[in-house]
This record gives C-alpha cells, structure tokens and sequence, in this order.
C-alpha cells in the first residue's frame, strides 16, 4: 500500500519504538485487567475448575464456583475441550491465569504475523525486519481492540483457536491444515466452518483429514467417558440457552440480532432462516471472489465471519476475527473506497466499547425486547459483517491473481510465520 509521505514518516516513526509501545500496551492493559472486572478471568475459571470433571464422568453436571449470581456456568465445550485443558489444571490457578494470558499475547501476534505474511507476498523476503516490525506494532494496537479486551478479561480462548486455525488454513501440508482445523473443532465447534475454506479452494486432502481429525477427537470423548459424551452429543449440543442468553448484548451473531428487534427468541423458525439464507450467499459470493483473486486472507476472513454469523451465540470476544481485516484494509492494495468506508465502519466500533454501551442499558442479560433504537444498535457487529462481505463479493473481482497454479501447492516458508502467500485461483470457484 502506498502512503502519504507524512503517514509513511509517521509510520517509520512507530516502528522504530514498536517494542516500546508492546509494553506499554501490555503494563496498560494488565493494570486495566487486574484493577476491574477481568482480574478473576471469570470463563477461563471455568475451563482450569471443571476440565478435571472430564475423568469423574460428571463434566455436564458442574457449574464454576465463580459463576454470576443471575447465570451458572457449566462447561459446555465438548468433552474433548476438557481434555485439551486439563494440563493447564495441574499449575495453581494464578500460575494457570497469568501463563494463559502469556499464551494469549503470544498467539495474538502470531495471528498478526500470519495477516501480514499473506498481505506481503514477495515483499515480505524484501524487508523481512520492517514487516517483522509492523507485527509489533500491529500487536500493541490491537490489545485495545474490543473482542481482543475482551478476551484477555474473560480469559476466553478465542485468540488461541483463531491463531491455530489462520495457521491451519494457510499450511502447506494437507495433514497439518486439516489435523489443525479438525482439532479446533473438537475443542469448539465453530471452526468446523472453515471446511468451506478447503473446498473452495480443492483442497480436498485437507478437506478429508479435517473430518478425521474432527471424529478422532470425539471418538476420544466417548472412549473417556460413553455416557458423558452420549448426553453432549445428543442431548445439550443443541440447546443454546446453556451457552447463555441469546438476546442479551453480548450476542452478536444473526439470531441475538433478530431476537432483540422482534422481542422474543426466533430460534431457526423463519426470520433467521431468510437471514441465514441471505448471509450464506453473500458469503459464498465473497469466498469465490476472494480465491479467484488468490487473496488467501480475505477468502478465510469470508468464512470466519460467516460462521460468527450463523452460530446461534457468538459473543463479542469471538470477533477477534475483525483484527486480520484491518490489517487486511491497511496493507493490502485495494480501491481506496473499499479501505475507507470499512475502516471507516470498522476502527470506531471496535475500538469504543459499543458491547458496554448496550449491556449499561439492557434491564437484565436475559430481557430479550429492546427499545428500537437500542435494538439497532445492537445489529452493529452482524451488520458490519454483511457490509464487508458485500463490499468483499465486489472490490475483489478486480484484483490481479498474483500466485501460481494449483491450491494444494500453498507456498510457505519454516518458522514462527510459515504461511502461504497466496492460493492458486485456478478452477477454484465452488
């Protein structure tokens, strides 16, 4: 991307002191986290006190001890997930608390690293260091992102299953990307998505091994505990109101959207349907687009904000997929109106805390009618998502295929940032 020279100085600027600027991001936000709400990591509380029920056989049955008074937390990962957490059990809960948010750092500026492989191309071999550097710099910006806040407060997992499956997605070799999405899956079930990714772009092998990956890890499930695993698969799989209340503020995926503009829970009956329906074409449009363009982190972007989307609850912390696009909008050349209008649509909603705004106004996290001006905005991550899939389907039509022929032939280089830089367009439209 060419810049103005004064943004190119200022820029120039920044990288030089990006270290810097990490660690003032980190002191700043560890002391935000420490002194408020975030300081007890209320969700990753539940996966270190009720990962070890996984081997008692009553994983389904807990709560956490630090659950809300208004909303028990159950586990409600598949057993698989647990299993995946139980190492973390072994340290005391502060040595388990502040390695996992060491963890979340890390694998935040792997997911950052990746982006700006994929957007870089060629250049990155150039000026490896200056890219090297923007990777910080990009790493302390986006810690006062909203869902990456978020996540840090929470001690979710989203930045750690995101990394994986950026990673996975992009990965030369079939095993390691379908191992890598299969896996990811069977921790949370919401990756699963990405399989569209292969097969848009044939990736048929990567394709297959995701599927095995995906039943080895519930084959592990069962094989710990049948009965447990039984009642996950079959009877609380489909019941979101375990996950949490699905109108309340922090939804911010199609169903939590329509429920709060209707007034009750729609559930899969028609508004969302249509709505799905709508969302999964304007999707598949922006997937083609972006593979035919060869433009590997749009097309993943493409199906990652699809699946928050469609699932029934994707909680505001889940959209740290939105991180990748600014990146994506900052470096990658594309029409000025195109990075205008979504950074336009995009910086101020995830660097205010819209979600907050909503949640101060809200009687109860489980009142699902909002007065209609609070309703709209609570469409506001969903909307965005739809705009940018639009936009996405339009803008990368014109952009020139830039790799070689053949998807499965994904370059990479070894390392902490091996990815591919692009994906061959050739025959890859679904």
């Amino acid at each position: 991307m060419l810049r103005p020279k004064p943004l190119a100085k200022l820029e120039r600027r920044l990288l030089a002191v990006a270290p810097w600027l990490l660690a003032i991001s980190m002191l700043a936000r560890t002391w935000i986290i420490v002194t408020g709400f975030g300081n007890e990591s209320i969700d990753l509380y539940v996966y270190w006190s009720l990962a070890p029920h996984v081997l008692e056989g009553d994983l389904n049955q807990v709560v956490s001890p630090h659950s809300p008074p208004d909303f028990p937390l159950p586990f409600t990962y598949p057993p698989f997930g647990a299993l995946v957490f139980l190492p973390m059990t072994w340290l005391f809960w502060g040595a388990a608390q502040w390695s996992f948010r060491l963890l979340t750092v890390l694998c935040l500026y792997w997911l950052v690293r990746v982006a700006l492989r994929l957007v870089a191309g060629q250049s990155w071999t150039v000026d490896a260091r200056m890219w090297r550097q923007r990777a910080i710099l990009w790493t302390a910006v986006l810690l006062w992102m909203m869902p990456i806040f978020h996540t840090f407060e929470f001690g979710q997992i989203n930045l750690l299953l995101a990394a994986v499956v950026l990673a996975a997605l992009v990965a030369r070799d079939s095993r390691v990307a379908g191992a890598g999405i299969g896996l990811t899956a069977g921790v949370k079930l919401v990756p699963a998505i990405s399989g569209l990714y292969f097969l848009a772009t044939r990736r048929w092998k990567a394709a297959l091994w995701s599927v095995a990956a995906f039943a080895a890890s519930v084959g592990l499930g069962f094989l710990v505990n049948f009965e447990q695993a039984r009642q996950y698969w079959f009877v609380l799989f489909g019941d979101p109101d375990r996950v949490g209340p699905i109108a309340t503020a922090h939804n911010q995926s199609l169903r939590g959207a329509l429920s709060r503009s209707l007034g009750y829970d729609v559930g899969m009956s028609w508004p969302w349907i249509i709505a799905a329906l709508v969302s999964t074409v304007i999707a598949l449009f922006a997937l083609r687009a972006a593979v035919r363009a060869s433009d590997a982190l749009i097309g993943v972007l493409s199906v990652q904000f699809l699946g928050l989307l469609l699932s029934p609850i994707s909680w505001d912390h889940h959209w740290v997929w939105v991180a990748p696009l600014l990146i994506w909008l900052v470096h990658k050349k594309i029409a000025p109106w195109v990075r205008n209008t979504l950074l336009a649509l995009w910086v101020p909603v995830m660097f205010l805390d819209v979600i907050a705004f909503q949640l101060d106004r809200q009687p109860t996290i489980w009142t699902i009618s909002r007065p209609g001006w609070l309703s709209l905005v609570g469409w506001t991550y969903p909307a965005f998502a739809l705009v940018t899939l639009v936009v996405v389907a339009w803008s990368c039509r014109s952009l020139k295929s830039h790799s070689g022929n053949g998807s499965e032939n994904v370059r990479h280089t070894s390392g902490p940032a091996a990815s591919s830089e692009s994906v061959s367009s050739a025959g890859s439209s679904r």
